[in-house]
């Protein structure tokens, strides 16, 4: 792990934080090609060599790359990273749109190079065990599930003008449906594939934004479930909450708490999922490095693929195309 070199494409919160996680997982090769715009002093960041081009940083040979610059960005960064025959670490969502999406998938097979996406809510201990009682019927059949997340986008950063950001701007992929689109992909994760997507929203706050900030976004599971995942840039305090219905139960979880509360038997019987007393929202962020690093020295794939990516990408994109086209009713 010490001789493995690791480079960061962007030193923003995302990458600084991967960064951190990376060196108390034991790496000490740590290097970032950054624009300089971050805010943040680098005092907190441990010792890492610093570029200014993408291939100044490719010739220092790295083994793997981090890719956390805006999302507009991704899909250049991926494909120049893979070519080099470089891991990827992708974070989310993979891209702005499908373009150049199935050239990158055909070049990781060609190359022979490890891809994981950062959907890192599939590393919540209590997200897992959710998974696994659905997946042990203790709730029956899922007739529905119902995500609901709001945050306050000018909170986020409170270092740096939001209006500047890349979730508040169209031409650097942002967009309520695209910046906080976790739930299409631990929606699929946990009940399978998604086949019908609505939508409705918009832009519905006075936020200074190009882009959506509101969306309503209805799915059909293709085992039959429906489901619905509430998105907004304005909620004060911010909610995160997922609702999975059942013929023979409920399961509740609040990201607030981290916990969930299970009920089934008909409602009979009631079971608590705790992540813990000292559960640190931190804990996902380095699962999810360590799985990566673990996919690099071994013949596991990753736990969140290239293919997961595109599939939560249609997804979200799908819905803001609906978003889009969705008037409102004249008098």
């Amino acid at each position: 792990m010490t001789d493995l070199k690791i480079l960061i494409v962007g030193l923003g919160s995302i990458g600084r934080r991967h960064m951190k996680n990376l060196s108390r997982l034991g790496v000490k090769r740590l290097a970032a090609l950054t624009a300089g715009h971050c805010t943040l002093p680098p005092d907190d960041l441990p010792p890492y060599l610093s570029f200014s081009g993408m291939d100044a940083a490719l010739d220092w040979r790295p083994n793997a790359i981090f890719v956390c610059n805006p999302t507009a960005l991704h899909l250049d960064t991926a494909l120049e990273a893979v070519q080099a025959g470089c891991h990827i670490y992708l974070e989310k969502p993979v891209s702005h749109t499908m373009d150049g999406l199935s050239d990158l998938d055909a070049l990781v097979e060609q190359q022979g190079v490890k891809l994981q996406v950062g959907f890192q809510y599939r590393y919540h201990f209590v997200l897992q065990e959710i998974r696994k009682r659905i997946q042990e019927g203790h709730i029956g059949k899922v007739v529905s599930a119902h995500a609901h997340w709001g945050e306050y986008l000018p909170g986020w950063h409170p270092w740096e003008d939001y209006r500047t950001s890349y979730s508040a701007r169209r031409d650097l992929g942002g967009g309520v449906v695209l910046t906080l689109c976790h739930p299409f992909d631990y929606l699929r994760w946990m009940l399978g594939e998604i086949e019908v997507v609505q939508a409705l929203g918009g832009h519905l706050s006075d936020m200074v934004t190009d882009t959506e900030d509101t969306a309503l976004v209805a799915l059909r599971f293709a085992e039959g479930a429906i489901g619905s995942v509430y998105l907004d840039y304005v909620s004060r305090p911010p909610k995160h909450t997922l609702q999975i219905i059942g013929d023979d139960g409920r399961i509740e979880w609040d990201a607030d708490s981290g916990g969930a509360k299970v009920y089934r038997e008909g409602g009979r019987a009631f079971e608590t999922i705790s992540p813990g007393r000292f559960f640190e929202r931190n804990e996902m962020f380095s699962a999810a490095a360590a799985d990566f690093l673990n996919a690099i020295y071994t013949d596991c794939p990753p736990a969140c693929t290239l293919s997961d990516g595109i599939a939560a990408l249609k997804i979200a994109l799908q819905a803001r195309a609906l978003l889009e086209l969705t008037a409102p009713i004249l008098a």
